[in-house]
This record gives structure tokens, C-alpha cells and sequence, in this order.
């Protein structure tokens, strides 16, 4: 049995997973040093090397395959079915079975080109039911407060793995102390059983370590995020502490870095996750831990039960229609379908390719909480009454080459998802003037942050922009982003005659590059109150020297971070150079 092509099959994919799990774990344990030795440029290349890791590995594994199995092995759907029942055995003890599951339908699909999606012959459902395994493994640590909240939060604090020792320890453990004092409801402040019980991994990500779990007492129950920054030369200190639920959702955002945190048991832990964000789909917080291929895993199986309740069709996403990608979306599933059309609008100069290349360049990078993760599927097929009539032809019309009639099946050859927000420009006409004023100030922030870590969205078009449940303002059409250090920012000339002034077209030479900040105002804003408001809240985004200077500090080796909680929460005294959303 062991010698047949099958078990040979099952073995070898699961040798490629261990490699890749070996690597996963040891970018990840290494982000303590990182952290222990402020090395902020060296954390963000461990982000992008531990994204790219997975397709790497799944390369590797496809030519140990191919040099190992003759062709009609590899594509005869019988030895993937025995093979698939072979592997389920050998991952039934492992605590990370759903993630070798995961790299399994990757080289399945790697194989057969995401066709044959089909439970047989690969894990479109989990080979066993979670529900009735558990580890046994502890994953908290526990301490009664006993009315003693400064103790509690210095033993939080104290009790955790870091190398560096803490500036303040006295100062931040009082200012927690008497956040919470401030802050928590009276249930749990009273109640002689409140525990504070924290995750004992660590959630590294950029310049910021985060100790996440909750308080409990009086039968209930608050997140509980304690943010610790290291100021280089100084120590450790609190920047904050977090206790609202959608406080704790931002810093689990789909638009942030993946934190790097070490999880002996992938399920559990992402479990007690949702007991703290119950709103956070599953496949979104395996995402925000790394695992994102398993998160994608997550995204089509709950995509799959949604559908099967035929409670909407896929329709044409509402808002302007965008110039590269068709948008549709299935309305109860808070998600949105990109596909790239055939022909793009005569000012979009680029290709297909240049596009993907855009999406796969924000996909590696820090998203800095200002741009939407997405997940990319080939070969996405639904029945076609699952679509309506106007976006079934709409969407036959302007992408024939990637989205086809197969009977009764729609095949859409390649797309993406992403979260469903608001438009921008639809949120704007909506909204009053106190949400105006807030969401232009967002939407200002939101292109300084992106710019702070080296991304120009090009075209800041309020179409291109969305709101989410919590109000931010997130950038989500990347067909023209670039580094920020590639753009040429420059003042306009001085006519040298009034004439040129009025001419149609510019006096002066410009080049590809070249990008005059003055104009932003007129070409983002026909609105004139609008355009007003946005010059009163960001004057310097029309001013080349400030691009200029971002871009010094970028190229000075600078990291700039940003914070996903409000400069008013920060406790005072920390000179972290840094922006807040």
C-alpha cells in the first residue's frame, strides 16, 4: 500500500506542507528579536517573504511531483481520489489538519487548473469535524483581579516573553489601571470573580506587539488589547489599552499587515478569536494569524452555503462603473467580485498583466489599515440562475475572454474578492455635514498613511475609495498604484505670459512620471463645497514639498507606522514617530 502511486502522492504533498509549515514557523518565532531589536525594515521583508512562501513551496512540491509520477498518474482522478483518503489518514492526529487540507487542494488545483472541484477527489469539506476534536493544549493565561487592576495589568505585562525591558513599568501599569477603572462596566469592575485572561503567543506586526484576550467577570465580558511599542534606546512601554469590540475589529482588520503570531492549534485559536469578534468571518481571522490560503479556503466553503440558500442573485455592483474591472456582488454576503474586462477605458494604459502585477504588489505589502486584502480564484463557477439576467450580460459583454456559458454553468476564468464597503462618492451624498467633514478627514488620512509606507494609489478618485461599518475610509482599486518613491512630484510653473495660462493645454513639458499636486483639488472635487472642505482639512496634500519630504524619509530608510487606533486613546509620553488613523 505504501509503495503505491496514491500513498506516494499523499506523502509527498504532505512532505512539501512540512517544509512550508517549518519556514511558516520559523519566520514567525523570529519576530520577537525583530521586535527586541527594532528591526522594522527586516520585520516588513519577514511579512512579504512569509506571503510569498506559500506558492514557493507548492512550486517546489509540483516539480518533486512531476519528476516523480508519470503524467497519466498525476492527472488520473482515481489515484487523486485514493491519494486524498491516504492523506486524510496521515493528518488525522495533527493539530494543523485544516491547513494541510488547504496545501492539498492547492496542488490539486495546481494540477487539473482549478478544474474538477469536486469532494472526491480533493477537501472541498473538511475531512473531519472539528467540533469533536480538541487539544487539550492551554492557550491563556489567567489572573484574578481581586480589585488590584494596576497588580493585574504589571502582571500582564511583566508575564510575557519580552527581551527588552518595559521604560515606565510603574507609570504604564497606573495609566491602565486607571483607563479601565474609568471605562469598564460596572459588572465587571464589582465582581469579586473578574479575571484578566490573555493569549500567551504574542501578535507581532510592524512596530507594534499586541497582547490580546479579555476581562471577565460578573458573567461578562470585554475584549481586551494591550498594544506595547518599543522606543529604540528607551525600553518597552503601553501605548494604550483596548476594550471595545470594534476597537479590537480594527486592529483584526482585512486591511491590515498579517500579524506574526505562533499557533500550536490553528482552529482553536482562531475560535477563541470569535468569541472576542463574533461579526469577523472565520476565513478573515485565519487570514489575519497568516494563514490566508486557508482563510481563502474558509471564504468559499461559507461563499458555497450562502448560495445554497437562494436568498439573492449576484448583481452589478451599485456605483460607477469602473473603467478596468466589472464588479458584481451576491448582496447578503458582504463581498465583492472583480474581474478584469477585455477593453479598458482609452486613458487606462495597461495591460491585463500590469494589472494583476498591481494586486499582487499590495497583496505583499503593508497594507497600513488603508487598503483591502483580496483573494484571487481561477476557474469560479455558479449556475447561471444564480446570477441575474442584467449582470450575467453585462458581465458577457465586457469580459467574453473570462467569463463563459457552459450549459447551465457560468465560468468565470479569474477574479477577485474583496470586502464589501460604500463607495465613497455614494457615502458622500448620503450622509450629513458632521459625517461629511469626518469621512473627507478619513479619506485625506487615508492617502498620507498609504503614503507614509511608500504607496501612491494614483488614481484617488472618490469612486476607488469605500466606507466600512466602522467609518473608515479604504482605498480598494489598485490598477495604478505605485511606490510613492517612483512618482515625480512638482509645482506648476509660472506661466510666462498670461496667454499660456488660458491655453487648453499645459505650458509646460510633463513627463510619465510627473504628478502636480496642485491640481488634485479641481480633478478630485466638481463638488465646490466639498473641494473647500478637503483643502481647510489637508492643505499639505496639494503641496509638492510634502510629497517631496515623505518620500525623503522613505528613501532615508525612515519606517513610518501606523497605528490602527486613534491618536486620542495613546497614553501620553510616547515619542514613537508614527501616524495614527
Amino acid at each position: 500500500m505504501k509503495h503505491s502511486p496514491a500513498y506516494r502522492l499523499a506523502a509527498t504533498i504532505l512532505h512539501g506542507f512540512d517544509e512550508y509549515r517549518s519556514r511558516f514557523k520559523e519566520i514567525t518565532a523570529d519576530a520577537s528579536r525583530r521586535f527586541r531589536d527594532a528591526a522594522w525594515r527586516e520585520a516588513q521583508q519577514a511579512s512579504a517573504e512569509r506571503i510569498n512562501l506559500y506558492d514557493e513551496k507548492v512550486e517546489e512540491t509540483l516539480d518533486r511531483l512531476k519528476r516523480s509520477f508519470v503524467d497519466e498518474d498525476l492527472t488520473h482522478c482515481e489515484c487523486w481520489r485514493e491519494g486524498r483518503n491516504h492523506y486524510a489518514e496521515l493528518i488525522s492526529q495533527r493539530l494543523d489538519y485544516e491547513l494541510a487540507e488547504t496545501y492539498f487542494n492547492s496542488m490539486f488545483c495546481s494540477i487539473f487548473h482549478h478544474r474538477h472541484i469536486r469532494n472526491d477527489w480533493m477537501f472541498v469539506y473538511s475531512s473531519r469535524d472539528a467540533a469533536a476534536h480538541h487539544s487539550g493544549i492551554e492557550r491563556c493565561r489567567r489572573l484574578p483581579v481581586d480589585d488590584k487592576w494596576q497588580e493585574a495589568i504589571r502582571w500582564a505585562l511583566v508575564d510575557t516573553p519580552f527581551e527588552t525591558p518595559f521604560d515606565n513599568l510603574q507609570r504604564d501599569s497606573r495609566l491602565a489601571a486607571e483607563f479601565l477603572s474609568d471605562h469598564l462596566p460596572a459588572a465587571i469592575l464589582d465582581a469579586p470573580d473578574t479575571e484578566i485572561e490573555l493569549l500567551k503567543s504574542v501578535f507581532y506586526r510592524n512596530k507594534g506587539a499586541y497582547l490580546v484576550g479579555r476581562i471577565r467577570g460578573g458573567g461578562e465580558q470585554v475584549p481586551l488589547v494591550l498594544p506595547v511599542l518599543h522606543d529604540e534606546g528607551k525600553g518597552l512601554h503601553l501605548d494604550t489599552v483596548l476594550i471595545e469590540s470594534d476597537e479590537v475589529s480594527i486592529i483584526f482588520s482585512f486591511t491590515r499587515a498579517y500579524f506574526q503570531v505562533e499557533v500550536q492549534v490553528p482552529g482553536e485559536f482562531v475560535d477563541y478569536l470569535q468569541e472576542l469578534m463574533p461579526d469577523k468571518p472565520e476565513g478573515e481571522l485565519y487570514a489575519t494569524i497568516g494563514f490566508f490560503k486557508h482563510g481563502k479556503t474558509e471564504f468559499f466553503r461559507a461563499l458555497n452555503r450562502q448560495v445554497a440558500k437562494r436568498e439573492d442573485k449576484f448583481i452589478i455592483a451599485p456605483g460607477v462603473r469602473g473603467m478596468v474591472m466589472a464588479v458584481f456582488v451576491l448582496p447578503s454576503f458582504r463581498t465583492v467580485f472583480k474581474i478584469i474586462k477585455d477593453r479598458f477605458d482609452p486613458s487606462k494604459q495597461m495591460s491585463r498583466e500590469n494589472v494583476r502585477e498591481k494586486y499582487s504588489l499590495v497583496k505583499r505589502h503593508d497594507r497600513v489599515g488603508r487598503m483591502a486584502d483580496t483573494q484571487e480564484f481561477s476557474n469560479f463557477i455558479a449556475r447561471k440562475d444564480h446570477f441575474s439576467p442584467e449582470c450575467l450580460e453585462e458581465l458577457l459583454e465586457v469580459a467574453p475572454s473570462n467569463v463563459q456559458l457552459k450549459g447551465d454553468k457560468v465560468i468565470i476564468k479569474h477574479c477577485y474578492t474583496e470586502r464589501m464597503m460604500t463607495p465613497l462618492n455614494i457615502y458622500l451624498e448620503q450622509c450629513d455635514e458632521a459625517e461629511t467633514r469626518a469621512v473627507l478627514k478619513d479619506y485625506g488620512n487615508a492617502i498620507k498613511q498609504m503614503a507614509a509606507a511608500n504607496i501612491f494609489p494614483g488614481d484617488m478618485l472618490l469612486k476607488n475609495f469605500g466606507v466600512t461599518r466602522h467609518g473608515r475610509v479604504i482605498f480598494y482599486d489598485y490598477d495604478e498604484v505605485c511606490y510613492l518613491t517612483e512618482c515625480n512630484f512638482r509645482h506648476i510653473p509660472e506661466p510666462m505670459y498670461p496667454e499660456q495660462e488660458l491655453s487648453d493645454e499645459p505650458w509646460y513639458s510633463v513627463g510619465p512620471n510627473d504628478i502636480f499636486p496642485e491640481e488634485f483639488g479641481p480633478f478630485l472635487f466638481a463638488d465646490i463645497r466639498l473641494r473647500k472642505l478637503f483643502y481647510e482639512l489637508h492643505p499639505e496634500l496639494l503641496d509638492a514639498d510634502y510629497w517631496k519630504g515623505l518620500q525623503q524619509a522613505i528613501l532615508d530608510g525612515r519606517v513610518i507606522d501606523v497605528y490602527p487606533y486613534r491618536n486620542k486613546q495613546r497614553f501620553a509620553g510616547s515619542e514613537e514617530n508614527g501616524l495614527v488613523y
